[in-house]
């Protein structure tokens, strides 16, 4: 993977754990997420 991919893949990793963290669990509850599934969902923007 190139460098410039591998930045843009973290920092669209980073994003997703910041925003989906911000959220309440409610929030989280409301999509079908939880707390536990925040970093499986933004590790697949890092593959």
């Amino acid at each position: 993977m190139n460098p410039i991919r591998l930045a843009k893949s973290w920092i669209s990793y980073r994003r997703t754990m910041n925003e989906l963290g911000s959220l309440s669990n409610q929030a989280l509850s409301d999509i079908g997420l939880t707390r536990y599934d925040i970093r499986s969902i933004a590790s697949r923007s890092f593959r």
